[in-house]
């Protein structure tokens, strides 16, 4: 194929260009109930984020990459033409990249998943034919947008209500708190672990039989409820904080499962979004390496997982503190024992939807997740002006992605036709 080199290398920019926007700017939804809750500091979130994202990145991104790269267009169309979707696919990362830098610089809390799907379906609606875009497959994914913010809200609904009723709600909390939050943890060990062994493995080619999946999650569950036994066991409660605050010591307690929540859902973040900025990518370089075949099946080749795991945690450090501290301290007071359950059921709504490939917005299901708390609390905690400014943000950044695509497409398709 003609121009391979600067295609390849322009692919490469663009994708980690896109990577770096989702670490700045959509990684502060993975992180802002952590902060926010005052449970860790911004500090330990991009430790955590680095660590964990780059994880989740490269250990469980490979299932939901295949979708964005080939579900949703029709590549039978550019068979005799395959350097329109090489065009394509590098304005659809041009375009997602510019509108979430332009939405970090403004503080919005915008969805990465919205701006490549917006990116993709307008360059291969106008560029190509609106025949090429496979409109069922956009509707699942649209459809997902719905479900992910609703069955997070439920879990995180289910979650603060067990917490009110086993620990905040009983005579003696803190008491309850030693004894429960490891159960917690174990929870949060065993989901992440499971989800990453059935699904997210596949494509380093390792086959494990379902006993041994569970008896692994089992054990990984178990490891992270002794490290949560050991932590709190080692902390020191002052009974006089509770005078102005009856649950002062409770929320310690909780804090230290935050910290593992907050883990657990940057393994999940990094798993589902690297693929709005390597999905792109490995198709062009796909087509780009077989000489202009536009293969239906291919291997996700690691150095692609590893470009976009890094350029997430380039972006996290280098921009994302400020969008964690807007999102963090705006869309709600959370406590530790609040922002856990929000978190946890936000975490395990992505890890369950980057294991069947569907990739849903983060910012949508925390929301949700955000949500369910609000509603098992009682909605005056929720700050519905936030809410209200992600519910536009929503609506703007299909058409914002879909019309700068279709600027991209036609400027390299002058450049290079």
């Amino acid at each position: 194929m003609e121009h391979a080199f600067i295609f390849i290398t322009l692919a490469c920019a663009f994708g980690l260009f896109m990577a770096w926007g989702v670490g700045a700017n959509d990684v502060a939804n993975a992180m802002g109930t952590s902060v926010g809750s005052g449970a860790i500091t911004i500090r330990q979130a991009i430790i955590i984020a680095a660590v964990f994202e780059f994880a989740g990145a490269y250990l469980a991104g490979g299932q939901v990459t295949q979708t964005i790269r080939k579900g949703m267009l029709d590549a039978s169309l550019l068979t005799n033409t395959p350097e329109l979707l090489v065009y394509g696919m590098l304005a659809a990362l041009l375009s997602a990249g510019c509108w979430l830098l332009i939405a970090s610089r403004a503080g919005w809390p915008v969805s990465t998943t919205h701006s490549i799907v917006g990116a993709i379906v307008g360059f291969a609606a106008v560029g190509i034919g609106v025949d090429a875009v496979k409109w069922d497959k956009v509707g699942t994914i649209a459809m997902s947008w719905v479900i992910s913010p609703a069955l997070s809200g439920i879990i995180a609904y289910w979650l603060f209500m067990s917490v009110q009723k086993l620990i905040l709600n009983t005579k003696k909390p803190l008491y309850y708190a030693k004894k429960y939050v490891p159960y917690y943890i174990f929870l949060v060990g065993f989901i992440i672990a499971l989800v990453t062994l059935v699904k997210g493995l596949k494509h380093l080619g390792l086959d494990i039989g379902h006993t041994q999946q569970y008896l692994i999650a089992t054990s990984a569950g178990l490891i992270s409820m002794l490290i949560g036994y050991i932590l709190i066991g080692k902390m020191k409660f002052d009974p006089e904080a509770d005078r102005d605050f009856h649950f002062t010591n409770v929320e310690k307690v909780f804090a230290v499962l935050m910290m593992f929540t907050a883990c657990a859902m940057a393994f999940a973040h990094g798993s589902n979004d690297v693929a709005n900025a390597v999905g792109p990518l490995a198709a062009v370089v796909s087509i780009v390496e077989s000489g202009g075949v536009i293969s239906q099946k291919s291997q996700m080749p690691s150095w692609i997982l590893l470009l976009g795991g890094a350029g997430i945690v380039v972006g996290l450090v280098t921009y994302g503190h400020k969008v964690i501290r807007t999102i963090g301290t705006q869309i709600t007071e959370l406590t530790p024992s609040s922002g856990f359950a929000a978190t946890l059921a936000a975490a395990t709504t992505v890890v369950l939807a980057s294991g069947t490939g569907i990739p849903i917005s983060t910012t949508h299901t925390l929301v949700g997740g955000v949500l369910g708390v609000g509603l098992a609390r009682g909605i005056g905690a929720l700050n519905m002006h936030v809410v209200r400014t992600i519910f536009l943000s929503w609506i703007v950044t299909l058409p914002a992605g879909a019309i700068m695509s279709i600027l991209f497409f036609f400027i390299l398709k002058g450049i290079f036709s």
